[in-house]
């Protein structure tokens, strides 16, 4: 699907929809927001919208967490 799209051109209608669902499984599936990003030559904003749009429940951030010491 992101052969057919240019850059920074508008997505409607049927395009939109099945581009949501490609992204959305494609996330489901473990890709991160970044890389969907990457390969579709969209904005992170975008990938991030259509998937909220679309109604995934977004995974949290990676990475180290600030907490509490552990106090032994």
């Amino acid at each position: 699907m992101a052969e057919t799209l240019k850059k920074g051109s508008r997505v409607t209608g049927t395009a939109r929809e099945q581009l949501a669902t490609d992204l959305k499984s494609k996330y489901e599936s473990g890709e991160s927001i970044r890389a969907l990003a990457q390969e579709t030559g969209r904005s992170y904003g975008f990938v991030h919208r259509m998937l909220s749009e679309s109604g995934v429940i977004l995974r949290g951030r990676g990475g180290a967490t600030r907490g509490k010491a552990k106090t032994a």
